[in-house]
């Protein structure tokens, strides 16, 4: 069962759809619509209605849903112009500000290190429904108490995360981690922003080594002749030949 009274987060991958450096906004994707996610829900359309009416933009609201930064409270980037639900999902549109932490989350974006956004909610007991088994439980969510949309490193927001293996085959998601990579490393070395912006890049960069040596683990094999190689012990050992020439070339 949910829990109705917990505060909740739900990433979007792959989910910046514009920056204008200029502007300082940013369009981007919060949430999917009619997509089962790996807490087993699935978000319909008009979800987020009664929240945006509510506290959306154009409300008289002093508690607008809030644009942050990892779902840190005391972390605030910007604020939402917009938010509108399409057929796909929850696009939001939003201006940063220009305090140090605005000025950084520019940055990640022109980096491309903020690459992913989450939203942090509650859910409405009666406004879901278990449409799947009680052994496979999917739940359709109508409606959610929406409270703010976060700008994430990861969606996971732990040092030791990992990739589901059964949702991607492994090269899809070692592609997926090198280009993480290689913006991270990007920033690094150019050096720009606080203290704090470079810190949590170098932690971002041992989030993707820990996800990359968890998918290029090789497995031990009992015996190896001469006559007979294992052909998934060449391959790891390429795609770890290739990842250090790629460290290189940077």
């Amino acid at each position: 069962m949910k829990n109705f009274k917990s505060y909740e987060t739900k990433s979007a991958e792959l989910s910046v759809k514009d920056v204008d450096i200029k502007t300082r906004r940013v369009k981007v994707m919060l949430s999917s619509f009619d997509n089962v996610d790996s807490d087993g829900d699935v978000i319909r359309k008009g979800a987020f209605s009664k929240s945006i009416m509510e506290r959306g933009n154009d409300s008289t609201s002093n508690r607008k849903i809030a644009f942050l930064r990892h779902h840190d409270w005391e972390h605030q980037i910007g604020k939402f112009i917009s938010l509108e639900e399409t057929n796909d999902g929850l696009v939001a549109y939003a201006e940063l500000g220009h305090s140090t932490k605005g000025n950084d989350a520019l940055l990640d974006y022109q980096d491309g290190i903020i690459r992913e956004h989450s939203i942090g909610f509650n859910y409405v007991q009666d406004k879901m429904t278990m449409i799947g088994t009680e052994d496979a439980p999917i739940w359709e969510i109508k409606e959610v108490v929406l409270w703010e949309g976060s700008a994430v490193t990861f969606g996971a927001s732990s040092l030791t995360p990992t990739l589901d293996v059964s949702k991607g085959n492994k090269t899809d998601l070692l592609e997926r981690v090198n280009t993480k990579m290689s913006s991270l490393m990007g920033a690094l070395k150019n050096g720009k922003g606080t203290d704090e912006r470079l810190y949590e890049i170098e932690m971002a960069l041992k989030v993707c080594q820990q996800q990359y040596n968890s998918l290029i683990t090789i497995e031990p094999v009992a015996k190896i002749t001469p006559e007979i190689i294992e052909p998934n012990i060449i391959t790891n050992e390429l795609l770890i030949k290739q990842f250090y020439l790629n460290l290189l070339q940077k």
